[in-house]
């Protein structure tokens, strides 16, 4: 029996080879350095009508294919987050490197490989079924991984303009945790930032009775806040959790008491809870605590859940046809851009390979689950816009 190689039987994969050439094209946010360009391409070859939308520096495109009926539409980024010490990758990170069938360089799993087999899809889908029921569409930015104002936010605000609103909405982030397919996202919490400004009065650290140390007085405070339950979660989201991230306090000297202390801290909430109720409260805690402050909050993104319907139902159907599994439901992780899709009504999931090496030295994905990504989005398709 002759000898396979892998690697070289991998490689020629249409789903891995447009992967290794997103992934060639160094996209730091908020570059997308052509990946986009090689996007459009494909998809107008097999019928797509493809609408760039720039907003300040960031590139985004929208593409459709149909003229009526519900849409299904393929969202992601080809933005990616910065290398690190190219030192002390094993390969070049821009260099996609195929070792012992895994797939290495920055945004193989984060999330060249999920744009990849979108497309790939979306070109064998119509192929054999050039005549299908609904519309097939395309959300893509590169400014995901970076501050994400000019990005898929600004272009919900030009369909809904447009008047085009989306049914089912795919999200390639990767939701896999050991194995494809393992794990989708059906909703993320919302997130809620702020920095609290706590005042005192500057002295000498030996006079203490002629200064207000405001480390002093933001201890008990940080503790109830620290201490508080925020809410129990429900059946789909943990319970809210508050996090301390930096304190920033003092002059660089041993012998000087601050003048005030700033303190950063970020909300992870669940649907059990407001935005506004947590402002509330904690403004109540502190309040109660007698402190002098300022506080500064910033709303990045509201909870958002997909409890039930078409999309799931499909999702789930597709991913046990190719891996065999019975998928979980989870919400946990950070935010992603659906938090600017699912609030318009959206039925919305994340789908896409393992996330172990997200972010991290030698971001990698096992080059075999590709193509197998390939055919659960394909399936997902024939799922929802054919009888079939």
């Amino acid at each position: 029996m002759p000898t396979i190689d892998m690697n070289q039987s991998i490689e020629r994969d249409s789903t891995v080879q447009l992967c290794c050439d997103l992934i060639r094209r160094e996209s730091l946010t908020p570059e997308d350095a052509g990946c986009q360009a090689l996007m459009i391409e494909r998809l107008e070859k097999v019928g797509f009508v493809c609408t760039r939308l720039p907003f300040g520096d960031v590139e985004n495109f929208w593409a459709e294919r149909g003229t009526e009926g519900p849409i299904l539409v393929f969202a992601g980024h080809t933005d990616v987050v910065p290398t690190g010490p190219v030192d002390q990758w094993s390969s070049p990170p821009f260099e996609p490197t195929l070792r012992d069938g895994i797939l290495y360089g920055r945004g193989t799993a984060d999330m060249k490989a999920s744009l990849a087999a979108m497309v790939v899809a979306c070109e064998e889908f119509v192929a054999a079924t050039p005549r299908y029921s609904g519309r097939i569409g395309f959300l893509i930015t590169s400014d995901e991984e970076g501050p994400a104002v000019n990005g898929t936010i600004k272009v919900m605000d030009y369909l809904q303009q447009q008047n085009k609103p989306i049914d089912w909405c795919l999200v390639g982030e990767p939701s896999s945790t050991e194995q494809l397919g393992d794990t989708i996202k059906n909703g993320r919490r919302g997130s809620l930032g702020a920095i609290l400004t706590i005042k005192g009065i500057q002295g000498h650290i030996a006079y203490p009775q002629l200064a207000d140390n405001p480390i002093h007085k933001a201890l008990p405070a940080l503790q109830a806040l620290t201490g508080e339950e925020w809410d129990t979660g429900n059946e789909f989201f943990p319970p809210t959790s508050l996090q301390i991230s930096n304190i920033h306090s003092g002059t660089g000297v041993t012998n000087v008491i601050p003048g005030e202390a700033e303190v950063q801290f970020n909300f992870r909430f669940s649907t059990a809870v407001t935005d506004a109720d947590l402002r509330e409260r904690t403004e109540t805690i502190l309040n109660a605590h007698g402190l002098e402050y300022e506080l500064e909050w910033n709303l990045s993104g509201q909870p958002f859940l997909t409890g039930s319907g078409e999309l799931i139902e499909a999702t789930v159907a597709s991913i046990k046809a190719v891996t065999e599994l019975d998928t979980e439901l989870s919400t946990s992780g950070g935010t992603s851009d659906g938090r600017f899709i699912a609030p318009t009504g959206t039925q919305l999931v994340e789908l896409g390979p393992i996330n172990a090496t997200i972010h991290k030295i030698d971001e990698q994905v096992r080059a075999s689950d590709l193509p197998r990504l390939t055919e659960i989005y394909k399936g997902i398709l024939q799922r929802l816009l054919t009888d079939s």
